[in-house]
């Protein structure tokens, strides 16, 4: 059974950076398509970003942080990265990885696309 484990959130000032890393188990993670998303208390959640599984490679990102995150996969360590900079307050939110099997472009916005999810950590942006 296929797990995501998120790490690195914390409390940062505006401005600042964070790294938050989706460590995978149980499957074969280079072909899996991950992808970010955030829940703001009060939010619904949403698309933050996505590496398409190895072959693939492509990254997608929502427009309010191109520019500010990046996202990156190590396959030797099972693990995808978000490098957040330049965070503000709306960047506040639960952090949740997820992953799937699938590679469908048009998915890989949608929460739908993703059958396996971890819990969450939660990035807090405040002065």
């Amino acid at each position: 059974q296929v797990q995501l484990v998120e790490s690195g959130g914390g409390l940062v000032q505006p401005g600042g950076s964070l790294r938050l890393s989706c460590l995978f188990s149980g499957g074969t993670f280079r072909h899996y398509t991950v992808g970010w998303f955030r829940q703001a208390p009060g939010k619904e959640r949403e698309f933050v970003g996505a590496v398409r599984r190895s072959g693939a490679n492509t990254y997608h990102y929502a427009d309010s942080v191109k520019g500010r995150f990046t996202i990156s996969r190590d396959n030797a360590k099972n693990t995808v990265y978000l490098q957040m900079n330049r965070l503000n307050p709306e960047d506040t939110a639960l952090y949740y990885c997820a992953a799937d099997s699938q590679s469908i472009l048009s998915s890989v916005r949608l929460e739908t696309g993703y059958k396996y999810w971890g819990q969450g950590t939660q990035v807090t942006v405040s002065s």
